[in-house]
C-alpha cells in the first residue's frame, strides 16, 4: 500500500515537473506563428517582395489567418512608409489568390472591425501609449510632440488609436512586429529601444528577443540582427565570420553561346543573392578585350550556405542548360588579406 502510494506521488511530481520545464520552455521560445510575423514584418520593411512572398504562403501554412497578415501588414505603415506597406500587401493579395485557385482553404480569422470611434481619440491612443511604456504620457508629448503637435496627434490619434483598437492581433504581437521592422531598417534605434522596452511590458522575454534577432539575420543581415543583440546585451555576431567561404571562377564561354549564357548567368546571380541568405555575394564579370573570359565572384556564410546553394532550382537549371555552352572551368578557392577593408567596401556600396 505504502508503495503504490509513493509511486503515485512520484508520478505526479514527474508531471509537474515535465510541465513546469514545457512551459518554461514555451515562455522563451517564440513560437512558428510569431516567428512567421517577424519574418514578413522583417521583408516588408526591407522590401524583400519574393521572399516576402515565400513567407507569406508560409504564415498561412503556420496558421496565421488571413486578417491577421492583413492587420500586420496594414501597421507597417506607420513604420517604414506607404510604399513599403502597399507593396506587401499587393503581394499577398496575390498570394492568397493563387493559394485559393489551389484550392488551398486558408482562414480568414476575426473579423477586422474598428467599433470604436470616442469623441476623443487622442486620449484613447495616450492610454494605449500609457499601458505599453506604463509610463505616464503628457499632452503634448515632451519634446517633438511640441515642436510638432501634428506629428503628436497623428501618433496618438492614428497608430495608437485607429490602428491598434482592432483586437485581430493582440498588442504583443504588435510589438513583435513593430520590433522586427525597426530592426530591420538602418538609422531608428532610438525607437527600436523603445519598442523593445514596450515589448518586454507585454510579457516579451530577452530570449524571445535574441531569437527574433536570429530571424532578422537570417531575413536581412547581421549587421541589423546586432541593433537588437546590442540594446539586450547580447554579443554581437561578427560581420566577417572565419567559415566564409570565397571563390572565383574561372569560365570560358563557347562564342556561339555568350549571348545565350550570359542571359541565364545575370537570372542565377539576381536569383541567389536574392532568396538565398547565406549568399553574401555572387558577382559575375568578363573580360574587356575577351569577353567569353567570364569571372565570378562567389562569397557564401559559410560551407553549408554554399552546399544548400548548390541544391537550390535556380543554381539546377543554370547548371543543367549552360553545361554545353562551357568550354573550361576553374573553381580558385581564396583566402581574405584584410577582411575589415573589405567591410568598408561593402558599406560603401549601401
Amino acid at each position: 500500500m505504502v508503495t503504490k502510494k509513493w509511486k503515485w506521488i512520484m508520478t505526479l511530481f514527474v508531471v509537474f515537473l515535465n510541465t513546469t520545464i514545457m512551459n518554461a520552455q514555451s515562455k522563451d521560445s517564440l513560437d512558428i506563428q510569431q516567428q512567421s510575423l517577424i519574418k514578413i514584418s522583417a521583408l516588408t520593411a526591407v522590401g524583400k517582395l519574393e521572399p516576402l512572398k515565400i513567407q507569406l504562403n508560409k504564415g498561412l501554412d503556420n496558421g496565421l489567418t488571413i486578417n491577421e497578415i492583413k492587420e500586420e501588414l496594414v501597421q507597417l505603415y506607420a513604420y517604414c512608409g506607404f510604399p513599403r506597406s502597399l507593396n506587401a500587401i499587393n503581394t499577398f493579395k496575390t498570394v492568397v489568390e493563387e493559394r485559393k485557385a489551389k484550392d488551398i482553404k486558408d482562414v480568414d480569422g476575426k473579423k477586422i472591425i474598428v467599433e470604436n470611434t470616442p469623441s476623443d481619440k487622442y486620449e484613447q491612443g495616450r492610454k494605449v501609449l500609457e499601458e505599453l511604456t506604463q509610463t505616464a504620457q503628457l499632452k503634448p508629448a515632451p519634446g517633438f510632440g511640441e515642436f510638432a503637435p501634428r506629428i503628436d496627434a497623428f501618433l496618438k490619434e492614428h497608430l495608437f488609436a485607429d490602428i491598434f483598437v482592432s483586437n485581430v492581433l493582440s498588442h504583443q504581437q504588435r510589438e513583435l512586429v513593430t520590433i522586427a521592422a525597426l530592426a530591420s531598417i538602418p538609422g531608428v534605434d532610438g525607437q527600436l529601444q523603445s519598442h523593445i522596452n514596450m515589448g518586454k511590458n507585454t510579457g516579451i522575454t530577452v530570449a524571445q528577443l535574441e531569437q527574433l534577432a536570429n530571424l532578422v539575420e537570417t531575413q536581412v543581415s547581421i549587421t541589423q540582427a546586432n541593433t537588437v543583440r546590442q540594446i539586450i546585451g547580447k554579443p554581437l555576431v561578427p560581420l566577417v565570420k572565419p567559415e566564409m567561404m570565397v571563390r572565383i571562377s574561372e569560365i570560358e564561354i563557347l562564342p556561339k553561346y555568350l549571348e545565350e549564357y550570359n542571359a541565364i548567368l545575370k537570372l542565377e546571380a539576381s536569383a541567389s543573392v536574392k532568396l538565398e541568405a547565406g549568399v553574401i555575394a555572387i558577382f559575375p564579370m568578363y573580360q574587356k578585350e575577351s569577353p567569353a573570359q567570364i569571372r565570378i565572384i562567389e562569397m557564401y556564410a559559410d560551407k553549408a550556405a554554399y552546399q544548400s546553394h548548390l541544391k537550390t532550382p535556380h543554381f539546377l537549371h543554370y547548371k543543367t542548360t549552360t553545361l554545353k555552352m562551357v568550354k573550361s572551368l576553374k573553381l580558385v578557392d581564396m583566402e581574405s588579406l584584410d577582411r575589415d577593408t573589405m567591410l568598408e567596401i561593402f558599406r560603401k556600396l549601401n
